[in-house]
């Protein structure tokens, strides 16, 4: 099964644990049956591969989320790197293109088109099974997944189906109505649109040389950025007759906000919390190092991260993204492809973070301009190579790089923490060049 899953958006919704660099997909809230933690994208990448070992997982992304990617997943996941946000036509013809001009898909197999995070159970992924075979042997160019609905909800778009067999023609989608309308949908078989299809590579990839000129991936890649913002739907669906519909009667939630977040959360709290027994219905997670207490609350979701701290009613937690919208500071934690960093301290002229790098892992070999260094390593072991010098470092060691100064350090075998200094009048997270480490 080669499946392309959709990685878009900032999911400002799920504030502060998700930011621009930090999307919902990447919050680790679900536990693993070992008991630790993991988040959206590893929850459906790891039910993919329960389900389907040989399954051939491509995502869909923007470049700001690539180091995320490869910190929770690994470097053998496929990847389709968006220069920019171009909606979900550019996004599924680039990543068609990549697997067939890069992987060698052929133009007759069947690809599978999904979100990347969906909280759903593994028969969700059987019936994606079945929708690539659908989609394979059928005549319909498109084969859609429509999800049977649980109430009439006024956040989805509909699918009608012609008929109310498991495999249906379909007669006609509607835009995402009011209570009213949902519910008269749902009562004429009405499903809901979760954004779920299947293809022939060939079948899209001919749409798009209609619409965009190109010759192969390399040379749609160069021009992604110049590409019409339109949606897969306006794009492809509206212009097409031949659709199928399978229905999907399982469990499926989009988990776009916290209150919806937090019924799918096994535990109360992550994190170090605590709840006095009058609370009720009152969900926490807290990234911070400090606890939090919660007396006397209900119907409440509270969540602290370095970038800030949400108090919460549940249903009102869902109208967070205007006000989140207005806040403008730095990003204060993110995932790199070698770990991770947290801001812990701002000011006019210096900036300082603790940096902790994943076992055997480096950063860039990287330089700034405008800006010097000092790196003091709190645990762990490694090497720096600072100007081509290599040198062994343990806890306790400081290292120090001028402007200009080309460095990186490599963890060794146990990981390594260290606290970076950062000291200048123009601190920048664009202030940096990138080299080839010498030989």
């Amino acid at each position: 099964m080669n499946i392309i899953l959709l990685s878009g958006g900032s999911g400002k919704r799920l504030w502060p644990l998700s930011n621009d660099i930090r999307s919902k997909q990447f919050i680790k809230i679900f536990k693993t049956p070992d008991g630790e933690y993991e988040s959206m994208v590893q929850r459906v990448y790891r039910q993919i591969k329960t389900v389907d070992p040989d399954a051939s997982v491509t995502i869909a992304t923007s470049k700001s989320q690539v180091s995320s990617i490869h910190n929770q997943l690994g470097e053998n996941v496929g990847i389709s790197v968006e220069t920019c946000r171009r909606d979900t036509f550019p996004s599924i013809v680039l990543a068609s293109a990549y697997l067939h001009y890069v992987k060698g898909v052929k133009l007759d197999e069947a690809v599978v088109v999904c979100p990347v995070d969906p909280y759903v159970s593994d028969d969700y992924f059987h019936s994606l099974n079945m929708l690539c075979e659908l989609a394979q042997k059928s005549t319909a160019n498109l084969c859609l997944m429509g999800i049977n609905p649980t109430y009439p909800s006024e956040k989805y778009g509909y699918i009608m189906p012609a008929s109310k067999d498991n495999v249906s023609k379909v007669e006609s989608f509607k835009e995402k109505p009011d209570a009213a309308t949902a519910q008269n949908y749902i009562d004429n078989g009405g499903l809901w649109n979760g954004g779920v299809f299947a293809y022939k590579l060939g079948y899209v990839l001919n749409r798009a040389h209609e619409l965009i000129d190109f010759t192969d991936y390399a040379d749609l890649f160069s021009k992604f950025e110049t590409l019409t913002k339109i949606s897969f739907d306006y794009a492809v669906v509206e212009h097409e007759q031949d659709i199928a519909v399978l229905r999907f009667n399982g469990e499926w939630s989009d988990l776009g906000t916290w209150n919806t977040l937090s019924e799918a959360m096994e535990e109360n709290s992550v994190g170090n919390v605590r709840f006095d027994k009058s609370c009720e219905n009152v969900h926490a997670i807290n990234e911070l190092g400090i606890p939090i207490l919660a007396m006397g609350l209900k119907d409440v979701v509270i969540t602290a991260s370095p970038d800030g701290i949400l108090v919460s009613d549940k249903e009102k937690s869902s109208y967070i993204k205007p006000y989140v919208d207005e806040i403008d500071q730095q990003i204060m934690f993110a995932e790199k492809s070698w770990g991770s960093y947290r801001v812990l301290e701002v000011e006019k002229e210096s900036l300082t973070v603790k940096v902790c790098l994943n076992p055997n892992h480096m950063m860039n070999y990287h330089s700034h301009d405008r800006r010097d260094e000092v790196w003091t390593v709190i645990s762990g072991s490694g090497k720096t190579i600072v100007d081509g010098m290599e040198q062994l470092i343990k806890p306790g060691d400081v290292i120090t790089m001028a402007a200009g100064c080309k460095h990186t350090v490599i963890a060794g075998k146990d990981g390594l923490q260290l606290i970076e200094v950062q000291l200048g009048s123009e601190i920048s997270v664009n202030d940096k060049h990138k080299y080839e480490l010498p030989l």
